[in-house]
């Protein structure tokens, strides 16, 4: 057996990936650590519960104590817990500070004094920055995209605390040369993914006949990955990566906003004067592209779900799973979202 450490997995990707690691890896044993905050939703996983493989620990990743509990006896660290939202940072930047940083700090020193096998590190693209704009359309092969060489350069709150955990992961790995791989990923969507982020958001307001806000010209540009290529890349990382190497997963599926919302009205048959261009986000991104040729080469991954089939997947789940959704963005930080962004 291999005893998972999975942090942060009653969250979309964290959900998705204790499913897939039982679905596929039957010597798997799962420990999925949680604060269970708003994004955080057991309801996610009821499917997996009575699974005797797998078992949920309701704690904080920076309660050092209730870490290193947990830690020993694991092989595998997948380290997911992250406060994730750049509009949220844009508000209070206090959480993803404690939590990104401070929570990585405290998972590290855990898993280096347990002798934990490996570590990955889950990140994402936006410690990169932005790229200059261009029409995805266009099908410039010249055009620049984030390689795992580029200079980190955070632009919001959320990205700098992202930056500065990947920082410190790494660090372990060159200072006590602990087994460290770090994983860089685009956007995510799929099933389970809290409705404060833009395709949920867009499919439940659609749902709901209300208006789907978009933020300034809708021109923001995006490369998608579907949540299962993302869970194939973390576990190819955990499996064959290099230690102390980074690598990036995208989906080849560069995108503008206002394109993705589209789509999504044109699949549930809604007309697209319910969109709404409204107050653009302070300091954002113009454009976010991934080359995950590394992992392409190293890992043996590339993604597999096409952005229209998987788009098709998405809101065939969320048109089956509205008891999910509903209660999602009936609770209280829902009713701070509304009161925020309509």
């Amino acid at each position: 057996m291999t005893r998972y450490l999975v942090t942060g997995g009653a969250g979309f990707i964290g959900s998705n990936l204790i499913r897939h690691l039982l679905e596929t890896r039957p010597t798997a044993e799962i420990v999925n650590v949680d604060a269970l905050t708003y994004a955080g939703n057991l309801e996610s996983l009821t499917d997996v519960a009575d699974d005797p493989r797998y078992t949920f620990l309701r704690a904080d990743i920076c309660d050092a104590e209730a870490v290193a509990a947990v830690m020993d006896g694991t092989d595998v660290v997948l380290h997911l817990a992250a406060e994730s939202h750049v509009d949220r940072s844009i508000v209070s930047d206090a959480p993803f500070v404690r939590t990104n940083v401070l929570g990585t700090q405290t998972l590290l020193a855990a898993a280096l004094a347990a002798g934990v096998d490996r570590f990955v590190h889950v990140s994402t693209d936006e410690v990169y920055g932005e790229l200059p704009w261009r029409d995805p359309d266009d099908g410039d092969p010249s055009a620049p995209m984030f390689t795992e060489e580029t200079p980190i350069a955070p632009r919001s709150p959320y990205s700098a605390s992202k930056a500065a955990s990947d920082h410190l992961a790494l660090a372990y790995h060159h200072t006590h040369g602990m087994d460290v791989v770090v994983t860089r990923c685009s956007n995510n969507y799929g099933p389970y993914q809290f409705p404060e982020k833009l395709i949920p958001l867009m499919i439940t307001h659609a749902l709901e006949d209300r208006v789907l806000p978009v933020y300034g010209d809708g021109l923001y540009v995006r490369d998608w990955i579907h949540v299962l290529d993302h869970c194939r890349g973390i576990l190819a990382a955990a499996d064959r990566g290099g230690a102390g190497r980074v690598y990036n997963f995208g989906g080849d599926a560069e995108k503008t906003n206002l394109a993705v919302v589209t789509t999504l009205l044109a699949i549930l048959g809604k007309p697209t004067d319910r969109i709404e261009h409204v107050k653009d986000r302070p300091g954002h991104d113009r454009r976010y592209a991934i080359d995950f040729s590394r992992a392409a080469e190293e890992l043996g991954w590339t993604p597999q779900v096409g952005f229209e089939d998987g788009m098709q997947d998405t809101v065939r789940w969320y048109l089956e799973n509205p008891t999910w959704w509903e209660r999602v963005k009936s609770g209280a930080y829902w009713e701070w979202m509304k009161e925020q962004y309509g």
